[in-house]
């Protein structure tokens, strides 16, 4: 199993009030902690923001198939002798 690498730590001094307070409303809007609030706006300012899954190779690739649509059909019809 492959060890993940230890996470940096930094100690950032003279933050303006400004910036703490919109920080903040931020984090409570959100409902996280302040500090992953400004580890987002951190990453989003450096690098873009975090990767995320990418499916756009299959998103919007459906194919009309009459054969499942009729498997479908099938299975959403009601047997009302078990229904009694």
């Amino acid at each position: 199993m492959k060890a993940q690498a230890a996470a940096i730590q930094y100690t950032i001094r003279g933050i303006p009030r400004e910036v703490d307070r919109v920080l903040r409303q931020k984090a409570a809007r959100r409902k996280q902690s302040l500090n992953q609030v400004i580890l987002e706006e951190l990453t989003t300012a450096a690098i873009g923001g975090r990767r995320r899954a990418d499916f756009s190779d299959v998103v919007g690739r459906w194919i009309p198939d009459s054969a499942f649509d009729e498997i479908l059909a099938s299975q959403r019809r009601i047997d009302r002798d078990k229904w009694k």
